[in-house]
């Protein structure tokens, strides 16, 4: 169980690349709910060419890689947003 229950047992999936994005998801995670940061290989989120910045709005996410052009990373997003 998260420190904060509110949102405890909800999957959120952030495929988001600009600011707004990571930030909401932030606090999704600050309430409780699990945040998967996904982000393409070559790159990813804009914000880590600035690594403070990327660490402080991505902190307590997870984080995965999948080129969603490729039918396996297709499939293996499917498994996550089924579950």
């Amino acid at each position: 169980m998260s420190p904060n229950p509110l949102l405890d047992g909800i999957r959120v999936l952030d495929l988001s690349r600009l600011l707004p994005g990571p930030f909401a998801t932030l606090y999704l995670a600050q309430l409780g709910a699990e945040v998967i940061k996904i982000e393409e290989p070559d790159g990813g989120d804009y914000a880590r060419t600035a690594p403070e910045l990327f660490e402080q709005v991505n902190r307590g996410k997870k984080s995965v890689t999948l080129d969603l052009r490729k039918a396996d990373d297709v499939a293996q997003f499917k498994r996550l947003v089924a579950e």
